[in-house]
C-alpha cells in the first residue's frame, strides 16, 4: 500500500541548519506539541520529498505562526525510506495582541520508516500494509536538553479510493532543563484520505489523533480537515483546518501545505 507521495533534500537541510542558527529564548517548561499521523508512503528509491506547511495556529495561551512543520522523506529502497520530522514556529506573548515576542522551534526526530508487509488485490483495488518509524529526538527545542526517543507502528488498509492508517505509539521526549522532566507517554492517531475523482488528483484528508502521557503533562486529542491537490506529479498542495478539544491541545488553527519531490539518485522504476 503506497499512497502518492508527496520533498527534496538539500532545501531541507538548509532551513534546518538556518532555523538552529536563529537567536531563540530560553523559556520554562512548555506544552509538548501535538501529535500528527502519519501515513505508510514510502518514497521510490532515489526520490526525496519535503512536506512543508505554514499557517497561524492558536494554542491553549498564545498565538504562533507556523514557518514551517517540515517533514523530510528520502526513499534508500523499496522497504526503507528515511526521514527528518521537525517545526520552526514563532510565538506571541501569553497575553495581548500578537506580536513576534520569540522563537518556538519543535524538537527534531531523525527516523527510519520500515515498510514490512504489503499486499495488494488489482482486482478489487484493496491493500493491506504494515510498517514501523522510529528514531531518536533531538533537543532542538527551547529549555530542553538530552536525547529522547519515539516510536510508531503503522496499520494501513486502503478500498477503493479510501486510504486509512491508524497510528499507535509510545515516546520519550528530551528532559526540560528547567524541573528535568521528561514527556512520556503513548499516542494514537486515525489518518483518513479519500480520493474525490477517479485518478485522485483531489482527495479529502482528515485525522484524529491523541496522546496520554505517563508524566504530568495535560492529555491532548485533535481533530483535522481539509483537501490535497495533486497539482502535478511532483507537486501536492493542501489547504488544512485543526481543532483541539483536551486542555494540552491546541485551540484552533489553519494550514497551506506544499509537497515538491524530485529525484536525488537512481532511474525511475518502469511503468
Amino acid at each position: 500500500m503506497r499512497p502518492r507521495a508527496r520533498g527534496y533534500r538539500a532545501p531541507a537541510l538548509a532551513i534546518t541548519a538556518l532555523l538552529a542558527a536563529l537567536p531563540g529564548r530560553a523559556t520554562a517548561r512548555t506544552t509538548r506539541p501535538l501529535f500528527e499521523p502519519t501515513d505508510l508512503e514510502l518514497e521510490e528509491t532515489g526520490m526525496v520529498e519535503l512536506d512543508l506547511q505554514v499557517g497561524a495556529i492558536r494554542s491553549p495561551g498564545p498565538w504562533r505562526v507556523v514557518v514551517p512543520d517540515f517533514e523530510l522523506d528520502v526513499g534508500l529502497l523499496p522497504w526503507l525510506e528515511i526521514d527528518l520530522d521537525g517545526a520552526y514556529a514563532i510565538e506571541g506573548p501569553a497575553t495581548g495582541p500578537f506580536s513576534f515576542d520569540h522563537a518556538a522551534p519543535d524538537s527534531l526526530w531523525p527516523c527510519v520508516k520500515l515498510g514490512l508487509f504489503d499486499e495488494h488485490d488489482g482486482a478489487t483495488n484493496r491493500s493491506l500494509a504494515f510498517g514501523v518509524q522510529v528514531g531518536p529526538k533531538i533537543a532542538t527545542a527551547p529549555g530542553t536538553r538530552g536525547i529522547g526517543v519515539e516510536g510508531l507502528a503503522l496499520l494501513g488498509v486502503m478500498v477503493r479510493r479510501l486510504h486509512t492508517v491508524v497510528n499507535a505509539g509510545a515516546f520519550a521526549d528530551p528532559a526540560f532543563s528547567a524541573d528535568g522532566g521528561r514527556p512520556t507517554g503513548v499516542e494514537l492517531g486515525l489518518d483518513l484520505g479519500l480520493g474525490l475523482d477517479a485518478a485522485e488528483h483531489v482527495s479529502l484528508t482528515t485525522a484524529v489523533s491523541g496522546v496520554w502521557f505517563a508524566s504530568h503533562d495535560p492529555r491532548q486529542l485533535l481533530a483535522t480537515g481539509g483537501l490535497s491537490w495533486s497539482a502535478t506529479d511532483n507537486l501536492d498542495l493542501s489547504l488544512s483546518a485543526l481543532v483541539g478539544i483536551f486542555a494540552g491541545s491546541d485551540r484552533y488553527g489553519v494550514l497551506v501545505g506544499m509537497s515538491p519531490k524530485m529525484r536525488l539518485f537512481g532511474r525511475a522504476a518502469p511503468p
